[in-house]
């Protein structure tokens, strides 16, 4: 067959595609023609015309024309209209023919604004590039920029043209903000760092067989771009890995993190179970299950030196000590290789891992998407992954009541409290601490000081005229109360405790392997959504410890608030509220959801103190924040370790 008449049955394909586009979009009420520039620009405005050069253009991104001159010969999708018997259709023939034959190489002429481009010369060569299924096309292009606004498209397309000045790609694109930076970061570059060539060519390859994949498995037609995706997939597949993947190797491990693909495209939505859930196992469950469990604790600090590990080693050793039929433990230090290491508990017959920080999330997915097999927690609240479930507790009803005990026990009305980081969950301790001193004494202020900045809190806060401090919680029932933790009263230059808030991580353990038995390794994931255990006084995985030589009126005033919050008659939040800047927070009517309560970034008109930056806190303290931060999103994200 000659170049001219596959030409011709091509042109009679793509009129085919045209006339069903045209029809569908006719049957929709929606325009069946290109958009055109122009009337896209008469209601924005634009601050500048850049000249682009000759640059390679992704053929999706393509979308419309410059003037309406044009528009009527094509479909939207830019197929044609005409019939094949006109002066239209021998010239696109002729030139698919040119294209069999030599190849098109004549550059376009148009315009790109907001990322798309708009054809001003070159329309026939658009349409027969995109009926053949070609990924670019060469074009001479000016930039349109638009006027800086904060609609979100506008501030989108600035973060675009920032990675561009880096990467000179048109091929990636992002529906969220930030994103840009975060592939940058990713990829190991520095803000602003240009990619040089070789990477870049590396890179497009990479990308544009990842995006092929990526439509290949999104049947499912998920609102994202393969750039949303692909950020994902390198939380935990660098892109080292990706490049010596074969075909079938990025296929497998993709489609093993779609779960988490699917709720990026749904928000990121996170279910909080509040009480411990028990499910029985199906006859099939039973019948092909083993009731048999292994649980693995994944320590990323050593016990011995870190009071954080220190209490989930107690909570180990608690659920050791129980001796469970069925039930094995054993645990490990990541010696800064956490994926390793979990790799070892999984060969060495783990099926459950307990990891006890929240830097140890990406090796969670990891093992989570490659063993179906193996439960895997983080000690984290949060974040929102299909197949790791997260977990923490609800410190914030103790330190409602050790606030009610200061408040009550304070002579100076001046309340120090000692916070660790700005992350989800520690402003609402803040503020559930400051309504409890309220509920005992209307006066009272809490001094806020935090322990991720340089000083000395303690010391800034005994300075400052305050007679109680709320410091650090106790790390575990077998805790010897000292003077820094919980809650204490200064009485001439001596600490006297008198309450201290206590994480009870080994029944956090206990009930949940428990769990895990009765209703077997699927109970702790389900694909279809994020789940975070988040439990409190009622589940007993937090207590209030009270010092002996309490009143025993504040000792009965403790007693009934931890009942009434263990069977929900007393909410810490369930009051009229006001925050620092005089903006009513709350009637006392409004219940607060567990995301509310999480993200709270607002503090209590009686708290003295505000939420530190991200660039003051200590450099130690901002990996953490940067994971879970209550404005994590806003934080510029940091280059990780090149692997180019």
């Amino acid at each position: 067959m000659s170049f001219q008449s596959e030409a011709v049955d091509q042109y009679q394909n793509a009129l085919r595609q045209g006339k069903k586009y045209f029809n569908a979009c006719m049957a929709k009420g929606v325009s069946p023609y290109p958009a055109v520039l122009k009337n896209i620009l008469r209601s924005s405005a634009t601050a500048a015309a850049q000249e682009m050069g000759i640059i390679d253009i992704p053929i999706s991104r393509i979308t419309g024309t410059w003037a309406e001159g044009r528009k009527a010969a094509f479909a939207g999708n830019f197929m044609p209209l005409i019939d094949i018997n006109s002066e239209f259709g021998s010239k696109w023939v002729n030139l698919c023919a040119s294209q069999f034959e030599c190849g098109i190489t004549t550059p376009i002429i148009c315009y790109e604004y907001l990322g798309n481009f708009y054809v001003q010369e070159g329309h026939k060569r658009v349409s027969v590039m995109k009926s053949l299924g070609a990924f670019s096309i060469l074009g001479q292009v000016t930039r349109l920029v638009p006027e800086p606004s904060d609609d979100p498209e506008v501030k989108l397309y600035y973060e675009f043209m920032d990675f561009y000045r880096c990467s000179s790609l048109y091929t990636v694109s992002f529906t969220l903000s930030g994103g840009y930076a975060r592939l940058q970061a990713a990829l190991g570059f520095e803000p602003g760092q240009v990619w040089d060539e070789a990477f870049r060519r590396e890179f497009s390859g990479e990308f544009m067989r990842f995006s092929a994949e990526f439509e290949r498995i999104n049947t499912e037609k998920l609102p994202l771009t393969a750039a949303d995706v692909l950020l994902t997939y390198l939380e935990i597949h660098p892109f080292a890995e990706l490049r010596d993947m074969t075909n079938e190797e990025l296929h497998r491990t993709l489609s093993a993190i779609w779960p988490d693909v699917r709720l990026l495209a749904q928000g990121s939505p996170i279910s909080f179970s509040i009480q411990p859930e028990t499910r029985e196992k199906s006859l099939l469950e039973r019948l092909l299950g083993s009731d048999r469990l292994h649980a693995a604790f994944i320590y990323d600090f050593d016990p011995a030196t870190s009071p954080w590990a220190s209490a989930h080693k107690q909570g180990e050793n608690y659920l050791k000590d129980l001796n469970l039929d069925g039930v094995s433990v054993s645990s490990y230090l990541t010696h800064s290789d956490a994926l390793k290491c979990m790799e070892t508990a999984v060969a060495e017959g783990a099926n459950v891992i307990f990891a006890t920080t929240p830097t140890l999330i990406d090796a969670c997915r990891r093992i989570a998407a490659e063993h179906k097999n193996v439960a895997v927690y983080n000690c984290s609240l949060s974040l929102a992954y299909a197949e790791v479930r997260g977990y923490y507790c609800r410190i914030y009803e103790s330190k409602y009541i050790a606030g009610a005990i200061a408040g009550a026990v304070s002579r100076t009305d001046r309340i120090g409290y000692v916070a660790n980081y700005p992350i989800v969950g520690s402003v609402c301790a803040i503020n559930a601490f400051a309504l409890g001193a309220r509920l005992t004494n209307p006066r009272a202020r809490v001094c806020l000081k935090w322990s991720c900045l340089e000083g000395n809190p303690v010391q800034e806060l005994l300075e400052s005229g305050a007679d109680v401090i709320s410091n650090r919680d106790r790390d575990g029932a077998n805790s010897a109360v000292a003077w820094h933790q919980g809650t204490y009263q200064v009485e001439n230059g001596e600490m006297r405790p008198l309450a201290s808030p206590r994480w009870n991580w080994g029944v956090f353990y206990d009930k949940t392997i428990r769990a895990l038995k009765s209703g077997g390794i699927e109970a702790a994931r389900d694909r279809r959504r994020a789940i975070n255990d988040w439990w409190g006084l009622s589940a007993g995985v937090v207590n209030v410890d009270l010092d002996e030589s309490l009143p025993s009126g504040l000792k009965t005033l403790a007693e009934i608030l931890k009942r009434g919050i263990s069977s929900e008659q007393i909410d810490p939040f369930l009051c009229p509220i006001t925050s620092q800047d005089g903006s009513l927070i709350s009637d006392g009517t409004h219940v607060f959801t567990p995301d509310e309560l999480m993200r709270m970034d607002w503090l209590n008109d009686n708290v003295e103190g505000r939420i530190p930056e991200f660039d003051e806190l200590l450099p130690q303290s901002r990996n953490l924040v940067r994971l879970l931060g209550i404005h994590r999103d806003a934080i510029p994200p940091e280059a990780e370790e090149s692997s180019l």
